[in-house]
């Protein structure tokens, strides 16, 4: 969200559309919106494929495995984060790292993460969530005021063109100097 930007006020000829959007980017703008939407969508893949019947045909094949009830437990414990990080952004650092251990408890315990499907959008989303930080609102007084001068000193005296230092006053130009590598032809001594 940008703190300086203006609020949208909603004119007569606006169409309730218009009016919506607006107000739906304000609301997703001042919370982890996206990060919320990641674990939320991250859940329902690791509960749903461990109950879930594919039918080809005649044959059906069930994905019902042992671990099914931790499975849900940790899509549901995901979908919860997710609406947790959409209307209580205070706890964003808490589901963020419950969302990234939920989602690597969730590859050996629900189908690979519901087929790495679950695991990445619930690790996308925790990351989001631990990198989210609200929006300070600008003061109008500091909005206003030019940056004060920087004496730069010694730096400008030293700048030659087009703004590059120069040497400093205790190093000598590299022709100068003479290493071991340098002395005797070019040839180095080992001692």
């Amino acid at each position: 969200m940008n703190p300086q930007a203006p609020v949208y006020v909603r004119r007569e000829d606006d169409a309730w559309l218009t009016a919506v959007y607006y107000h739906f980017h304000a609301w997703s703008g001042r919370r982890p919106f996206w990060a919320g939407l990641f674990t939320l969508l991250g859940g329902f893949p690791i509960a749903y494929f461990p109950y879930a019947d594919l039918r080809l045909g005649n044959i059906s094949l069930a994905m019902a495995t042992t671990g099914g009830a931790g499975a849900l437990i940790i899509g549901v414990l995901l979908i919860t984060l997710g609406l947790a990080l959409w209307f209580q952004q205070a706890i964003r650092v808490f589901a963020g790292v419950a969302a990234i251990l939920l989602a690597l408890v969730s590859l050996p315990v629900s189908n690979l993460g519901g087929f790495f499907m679950g695991f990445i959008l619930s690790m996308i989303g925790g990351a989001l969530a631990l990198a989210w930080v609200p929006g300070q609102p600008v003061d109008e007084s500091q909005e206003n005021q030019r940056p004060a001068a920087v004496d730069m000193g010694k730096a400008e005296a030293m700048a030659g063109p087009q703004g590059i230092p120069g040497p400093r006053e205790t190093e000598t130009p590299a022709h100068a100097s003479e290493t071991t590598a340098h002395a005797d032809g070019g040839r180095n001594s080992a001692g």
